[in-house]
């Protein structure tokens, strides 16, 4: 492909063979259709899979960000527990709407282990290099253990997809930038996303990427 795209900023240029994808949301309470879902997050899930598979092809960390609303809304964040204390239930621990979206979590995964991610360690693995991890708030870095394992996988460089740019992907790309990771939104892969929205991500130093522009520079990666 063209890279044209690509920053020449050697600070900003995204290491994809030290990268990993991090999936943000992507849970069946937030697909498109569900009653409290995410208009385009179920249109944009065939990209993401696709980025998956290419990422789990390279032998690159994979790992899937989600939520999980106790019962009465206690860990949400304010502005959901008013609706959550009404008795709403939403991705709750051990709920069908709290898995994982179709076809994201590998072949022979276990199913979410609400324990494990609310009272510790707070991740799970899924299959090789690949891990559920619980986020209590919108970023994916707050009182959470995603630093701790990226630093285990020796990342560089954060690839972020997934539900609803504005709050959680957005909140977690901030906080990326801010310890100093090379940071890619896939802009074809991220729901709610507008031209304001990757303009201000793009001048905080954020790669734009399509899924087809990542996935071509991946695989010069590969042995």
């Amino acid at each position: 492909m063209s890279d044209a795209r690509l920053t020449s900023d050697p600070y900003l240029v995204p290491h994809l063979a030290d990268s990993a994808l991090v999936t943000i949301d992507l849970q069946r309470d937030f697909l498109s259709d569900s009653p409290y879902g995410i208009p385009g997050t179920t249109e944009v899930l065939p990209r993401v899979l696709r980025l998956v598979e290419e990422f789990r092809a390279a032998g690159r960390p994979v790992l899937h960000i989600v939520r999980l609303y106790e019962k009465g809304g206690g860990n949400a964040d304010l502005v959901r527990r008013t609706l959550l204390a009404d008795g709403t239930e939403i991705v709750a621990p051990g709920s069908p709407g709290s898995a994982l979206a179709p076809g994201l979590a590998p072949e022979g995964a276990p199913a979410l282990d609400p324990d494990r991610l609310l009272r510790g360690p707070g991740h799970q693995q899924l299959g090789p290099r690949e891990y559920a991890v619980y986020k209590p708030r919108w970023g994916a870095f707050y009182r959470t253990s995603l630093e701790g394992l990226l630093a285990g996988f020796g990342v560089d460089t954060l690839v972020f997809a997934g539900c609803n740019l504005p709050n959680c992907p957005r909140a977690s790309i901030i906080e990326a930038s801010e310890r100093d990771f090379r940071v890619v939104a896939v802009e074809d892969a991220l729901s709610r996303t507008s031209e304001q929205g990757l303009a201000e991500l793009s001048g905080i130093g954020v790669q734009l990427l399509t899924t087809d522009e990542l996935t071509a520079l991946l695989a010069e990666t590969r042995p």
